[in-house]
């Protein structure tokens, strides 16, 4: 059972696999032995995650909001890295703003970079998988694409979007020996997060309320998830959205 879950001889990319819940999906692919590429806007926040976790992890600065880049990031990881048997879609952005207030440019700027540029990745990379007749692609959702949140309607947008994706990308790629999940993380543990709750009270109250474990989840909760649906060990799971939320999405 224990080589179920070892990526040994895996390469896997990370979007966003610097810091938060990248950086807990990327310590935990490195611990069962992937060499993991990571991407992100920031190189030295790419390079302490390096620096920490050692030479299996390999840096590619990269905006996925800019979908001309894209191709050449891929092709670049394939040439350079090897062939790509994991795709992780985690970067996103999010802005908190009545729908009202909110532009038409501020909409599209969340939705061109967590669906836009997510799909334009998925693209590239199971064009090199189909071949190959193999591969995982895990996509990061939310809570937003299960239950509704006020004032996030291009974030709620997107991720909804991205979890209907997953579901088409799933029934086009199953034949061809790709499965395709994503992931929902609940209230994640982090220094932001605690800072966002113990602002709003009101908002606190309800989040521990209607998660029936009563706490936050901890960034390597999160890892362990991912690392399950890329390995062996779910080799007969596609489709599927996986809450990881201490029962938030079904609390009352």
């Amino acid at each position: 059972m224990q080589q179920n879950f070892s990526l040994a001889g895996r390469l896997a990319i990370i979007t966003g696999g610097g810091s938060g819940i990248g950086l807990a999906i990327t310590r935990a692919f490195v611990q069962a032995g992937a060499r993991v590429v990571i991407t992100g806007r920031r190189e030295e926040v790419l390079q302490s995650a390096r620096t920490e976790l050692g030479e299996n992890v390999i840096c590619r600065s990269c905006d996925i909001s800019d979908l001309a880049a894209i191709p050449n990031l891929i092709e670049t990881v394939e040439s350079c890295d090897g062939p790509i048997d994991i795709l992780v879609n985690n970067a996103g952005i999010t802005m908190k703003k009545p729908t009202v207030e909110t532009t038409d440019e501020e909409f599209g700027r969340i939705v061109q970079t967590n669906l836009m540029g997510l799909f334009s990745l998925s693209r590239e990379v199971a064009a090199r998988m189909l071949p190959r007749q193999k591969g995982v692609i895990l996509n990061i959702t939310s809570m937003t694409a299960i239950y509704g949140m006020p004032n996030i309607p291009a974030y709620t947008a997107s991720k909804t979007g991205v979890q209907g994706l997953t579901r088409q990308l799933a029934v086009e790629f199953g034949p061809k020996g790709i499965r395709v999940n994503s992931l929902a993380p609940g209230f994640i543990f982090s220094e932001m997060t605690v800072k966002t709750l113990n602002s709003d009270p009101e908002r606190k109250a309800r989040v521990f309320a209607r998660t029936p474990m009563g706490r936050m989840g901890q960034p390597n909760e999160i890892g362990a998830a991912a690392l399950f649906l890329c390995s062996d060990a779910a080799s007969f799971v596609t489709g599927v959205d996986l809450p990881v939320d201490g029962g938030n999405s079904i609390g009352f």
